[in-house]
């Protein structure tokens, strides 16, 4: 496959212009998202262009299957790399919804606290089945336990009750490009800085800095 794809993205000024890219670096960018989500403790920023255009591009090899003679070999083999592509968007997608799902309360707080210029953690879906799943524990909690306590054990606070993820659990990287002088815990005083080389796995002891998320792929 040759062609090339568009996908939404931003300028140098903060404006917006369309990224081209090839099938294979669409699907690069979505395995990605997919390790990096599957490896983050935290729900990651949404990549709601890459898996449309994902979609987009399985329902055109679909179509070019159809076409293709039948007996052809590479029928098979495409069918294969089709069936591959599937199960990583699909695993990519369940993986979020179990982190929506087990830190809704969390999620959704940080959507409404969240600065307009931010980027969002949901896409329109997954906040729709986030406020649907939180109304739906809230009203199985009311019906099952709450309404027989005393009025003062009535309510329940979800941002409390339910655990945050743990932002300084360890994880591990691997380097794309070489980088120089990298801070490591700025906001403390002992600030050290590391250099990483191409290729290269470093553990690393924290995901807070927002770096590390970029940089683990």
């Amino acid at each position: 496959m040759t062609e090339e794809l568009g996908l939404p993205g931003q300028d140098s000024d903060g404006g917006s212009e369309e990224v081209v890219l090839t099938p294979a670096e669409l699907i690069e960018r979505l395995e990605q998202a997919w390790m990096n989500e599957k490896f983050a403790p935290d729900l990651l920023e949404s990549k709601p262009e890459i898996v449309e255009c994902v979609m987009e591009q399985l329902d055109h090899m679909e179509e070019n299957l159809r076409r293709a003679k039948k007996g052809d070999l590479k029928i098979s083999i495409h069918r294969m790399e089709i069936e591959r592509i599937r199960y990583v968007l699909s695993s990519y997608l369940r993986c979020r919804l179990m982190k929506i799902e087990k830190f809704f309360p969390h999620v959704l707080e940080k959507e409404k606290t969240r600065h307009e210029e931010e980027p969002s953690r949901l896409s329109p879906e997954e906040f729709a089945f986030a406020k649907e799943y939180m109304a739906s524990i809230e009203t199985y909690l009311k019906n099952v336990a709450l309404k027989h306590m005393p009025p003062n054990l009535q309510k329940v606070d979800l941002l409390r009750s339910v655990p945050k993820p743990d932002l300084d659990s360890y994880v591990f990287l691997r380097v794309k490009e070489r980088q120089e002088n990298i801070l490591v815990e700025p906001e403390t005083d002992e600030q050290r800085k590391i250099s990483l080389v191409t290729g290269e796995w470093r553990p690393y002891w924290s995901v807070r800095n927002p770096w590390l998320c970029w940089q683990s792929k």
